[in-house]
């Protein structure tokens, strides 16, 4: 293809998610939206109206499409991204990456096989924070991280629970960040998993605190490093990172006393802000055009969903012991006495 010649892109599912690939690809400079699908007639038609493009039949879009997003439900990633690839489009395919990761290795091994750019939509990883962040990290003597994603509970029904719907984004971008093997896992939940919490331990050292919960009502957000001579401050919704340097000890007189404060330095970093889907969406883009490697690999979606998928069977294991233990009345323990 040219340098000059737009690459032509489609959506494959436009929900909720799918309708702002759709909107981004319609403005992304490089790029002619050239049709969805979705396997409801009657929405593909809605919103390609809505955004002045074409519903297509699903063999007659990959004809037509260099490119392609794929935001159906989990279960299906699997058989969209596998027929995308044999049709030599490229793919992103929305997080969590599959459901199965023996089919993630799969689809990683045929995008190769097929010189086919194969990217996974964990667009956290593009947010313009997270993006400075990783500026950072190699600088740092990171000792511990939290993660806090939490929100009240949604008005739309999701089969997920709130680890693999909000824990995975932290999930990658950790694992991302301390680049180690994970040594140790622990995790807990409430709530039928709309609550949870893990641990991490890395080789190096490093641990790291998670909670995710869609039964809080404060929507949160944020990512702290605790490193040896500082700690960073990440917000996500307000895309911000502050520094927090070393205090100072220092004695000071006053009335004739001697009192003692510590004085901290706090570094503001300019970030360069903007909508993390754009960001993702041009980055796929640019990895097609130059044969680069995406920014969230396969192997990273893979990676993310190994250690997701292993919390979640801990929270939700956790979480029933619990329940079972609730339904224990004491009168009914007693009477076994």
């Amino acid at each position: 293809m040219s340098e000059c010649e737009p690459l032509r892109a489609g959506v494959i599912g436009v929900g909720s998610m799918g309708q702002n690939h759709v909107r981004v690809y319609r403005d992304l400079p490089g790029v002619a939206l050239e049709g969805v699908y979705d396997a409801d007639p009657a929405r593909a038609e809605e919103i390609a109206t809505e955004y002045g493009t074409e519903a297509y039949e699903l063999d007659d879009l990959l004809d037509r499409i260099d490119l392609v997003s794929i935001a159906v439900p989990t279960q299906y990633h699997y058989d969209a991204a596998r027929e995308c690839i044999d049709a030599g489009v490229h793919v992103l395919v929305e997080k969590p990456f599959v459901e199965d990761p023996k089919d993630g290795q799969t689809l990683i091994e045929f995008a190769n096989e097929r010189d086919v750019t194969l990217q996974v939509g964990h667009v956290e990883r593009f947010n313009p924070a997270v993006v400075t962040l990783m500026e950072l990290v190699d600088d740092l003597d990171i000792i511990a991280i939290t993660a806090e994603r939490l929100g009240p509970p949604l008005e739309r029904e999701i089969d997920d629970t709130a680890v693999m719907d909000l824990m995975i984004h932290d999930v990658d971008i950790v694992l991302a960040i301390v680049g180690d093997e994970v040594t140790d896992v622990s995790a807990v939940g409430a709530r039928g998993g709309s609550y949870a919490a893990a641990n991490l331990r890395f080789g190096s050292g490093v641990v790291a605190e998670l909670t995710a919960s869609r039964v809080t009502q404060e929507k949160v957000r944020k990512l702290t490093i605790s490193a040896a001579d500082s700690r960073v401050k990440v917000d996500y919704i307000g895309q911000t990172i502050e520094i927090h340097r070393q205090s100072v000890p220092e004695y000071v007189k006053d009335n004739g006393d001697v009192r003692y404060r510590h004085e901290s330095v706090v570094e503001q970093l300019m970030v360069d802000r903007g909508e993390p889907l754009k960001k993702e969406l041009a980055s796929f883009v640019e990895a097609i055009r130059t044969g680069s490697d995406p920014v969230v690999s396969g192997e990273d979606g893979l990676r993310a969903l190994e250690m997701t998928r292993r919390l979640d069977e801990l929270v939700l294991s956790a979480d029933d012991v619990a329940d079972c233990r609730r339904k224990v009345s004491p009168e009914s323990a007693s009477s076994h006495d």
